[in-house]
């Protein structure tokens, strides 16, 4: 670890002509660590949004006389805002200068959420959550590309694990903290805690962190900025981010709203990655894509933010919804995942110096096969506060290795020139995994309950024993405290309920099985990745 330097508040040091030696021995002026930690605190403001205001909604609606359906705009807006600004770091910072960008982006996050506490109508904050979503876009994968240039390659596995400590543990205690805020105080609260946060990042920021001598703005790019790719990337995004979140609402492509809205991600991505290819200055490097190794990342990381993104939706759903518990207690059940995060976290970014990324990965996926198969098993009606600690601990074992490892990977045999771009798309893909795998689980949760329902209606007929016996029993029951002449309905409306649960309870352990018969098929993709040498950096020697 290098030694701790003060810094000086002035700008950030600039080599204009940087040689080659000075290239190779560019290190930071201050510790990395501090600066991974000042990254890590403005990354985690940002990540912690996307969840922080979903139990608020119905508050938010209320206040501003909205319905619950326009309510959900509010989530929208910023999605659809924050995936069409993740790629476009790496052109951001080729303009301003990364530090720059990121200050940048600090400050329109953190005034855009006074404004958003302080919106007295919908369509305002619906506006100023727009530019909040603009703002964390760029925050994200600059934090992971500052992280990724301040640490020597043997290191940055463990500087990756507090990134990736932040990605995963923000969404995870962000519906709880909201609703204990929203509880205790006022939705709009949820909006202006973040504002010591950002001034206390803009400074840390301001002091701390500089850019690599080969990363200079050329104010020149902003004349000639890719409009047009910018275009298709907005229609792509918006399209996308509106069928994921209303799909099921308008039962997916029966609806003509939906299709609309399919065919302009459809047109719109075909169009961006046909027009970007043949950009000389593009907004998004897709050609990086060329690089196997980063292609097959990009795509094992979509599947890892989907699969993280899902099981957060996931459990404390089935908690809420079938067991009964308030948002505040199924938040809280989630918090001994945080606690196993912690521990994990730091020995996974340290196995990265010692083992291949790919072996991490192939361990990662292997142990995702084993824990969706036990939360198959685990989830239960009868499922105890205890026990849905432990399996959210169970779920979060894989995390660390898969996390760490991909995004090591990713950045082995790439021009360390790319690192922002490198940034930026996987970050994209992360973010593209988790809100399809949230839309695709939660569809197939009421799929499969719908088949379980009619399977177990099967058995609730006049001839089934089991049946007569169950419900002449519960008919006693029933009748002895409500009246014999109620006693009947009143026990075929509890075993109707009882079913209707049991259904639900079945499709969430059916998704559970199929996320594990996927994660099969990811350990056997990881094997696709190059073997890096472990705490190789760039260039094509990394790899064998």
């Amino acid at each position: 670890m290098s030694e701790l330097r003060p810094a000086s508040p002035g700008p950030a040091r600039r080599m204009d002509n940087p040689n080659p030696a000075e290239l190779v021995s560019w290190k930071p002026r201050v510790n990395p660590w501090l600066i991974a930690m000042t990254v890590a605190l403005a990354a985690f403001m940002e990540v912690l949004d996307t969840s922080i205001a979903n139990v608020a909604l119905p508050h938010i609606a209320g206040t501003l006389g909205a319905s619950t359906d326009e309510g959900t705009w509010v989530l929208t807006s910023y999605l659809v805002a924050n995936a069409i600004v993740l790629p476009l770091g790496g052109w951001a910072s080729s303009v301003m200068g990364r530090r720059n960008f990121f200050v940048f982006c600090i400050v329109v996050f953190t005034v855009a959420s006074f404004l958003c506490g302080a919106a007295p109508t919908l369509p305002m904050l619906l506006v100023c959550r727009v530019l909040q979503g603009a703002g964390g876009g760029g925050m994200q994968p600059m934090a992971q590309a500052i992280m990724a240039d301040s640490f020597e390659p043997q290191k940055r596995g463990q500087a990756f694990s507090i990134y990736g400590l932040v990605t995963v543990l923000a969404p995870s205690i962000g519906p709880t903290l909201g609703g204990w805020i929203t509880d205790n105080f006022s939705w709009r609260w949820i909006f202006f805690i973040n504002i010591p946060v950002g001034i206390l990042a803009f400074i840390l920021v301001t002091r701390l962190v500089e850019d690599p001598p080969w990363i200079k703005p050329d104010r020149s790019r902003l004349r000639n900025m890719d409009y047009l790719g910018l275009g298709f990337l907005t229609i792509a995004m918006g399209g996308l981010q509106i069928m994921l979140d209303k799909g099921e609402e308008n039962d997916w492509f029966s609806s003509g709203f939906i299709c609309f809205f399919a065919f302009l991600f459809v047109g719109g991505m075909i169009s961006l990655v046909l027009w970007e290819w043949r950009q000389k200055n593009p907004l998004m490097n897709l050609k990086l894509f060329r690089f196997k190794n980063f292609a097959i990342c990009c795509f094992l990381m979509m599947l890892v933010g989907g699969v993280l993104n899902a099981n957060t939706v996931l459990q404390p759903q089935f908690m809420q919804k079938l067991l009964g518990w308030t948002a505040t207690n199924a938040g809280m059940a989630l918090t001994a995942g945080g606690i196993a995060l912690f521990i994990v976290m730091p020995i996974a970014g340290f196995a990265t110096g010692k083992v291949s990324a790919r072996t991490l990965t192939v361990i990662g996926f292997s142990m995702f096969v084993l824990t969706f198969r036990y939360a198959a098993s685990a989830t239960t009606l009868d499922m105890s506060f205890p026990a849905a600690s432990w399996l959210r601990v169970v779920q979060m074992l894989p995390l660390p290795f898969c996390f760490i490892s991909i995004t090591t990977a990713a950045y082995v045999g790439m021009p360390r020139e790319e690192s922002n771009q490198v940034a930026g798309l996987i970050n994209f893909a992360r973010n593209i995994g988790g809100s399809i795998l949230i839309a695709i689980t939660n569809a197939q949760v009421t799929t499969r309950t719908t088949w379980h329902q009619q399977h177990l209606q099967n058995a609730m007929h006049p001839g089934s024993i089991a049946f007569q016996q169950q419900s002449r029993t519960m008919a006693g029951f029933f009748g002895s405290h409500f009246g014999a002449a109620n006693g009947t309905s009143l026990a075929l409306a509890n075993l109707y309920n009882q079913l209707n649960r049991q259904a639900e309870m079945q499709g969430y352990q059916d998704v559970y099985m199929e996320l594990s018969w996927m994660s099969v098929g990811l350990v056997v993709l990881a094997f696709l990745l190059s073997k890096n040498r472990p705490g190789a950096g760039s260039g094509t020697s990394a790899m064998h």
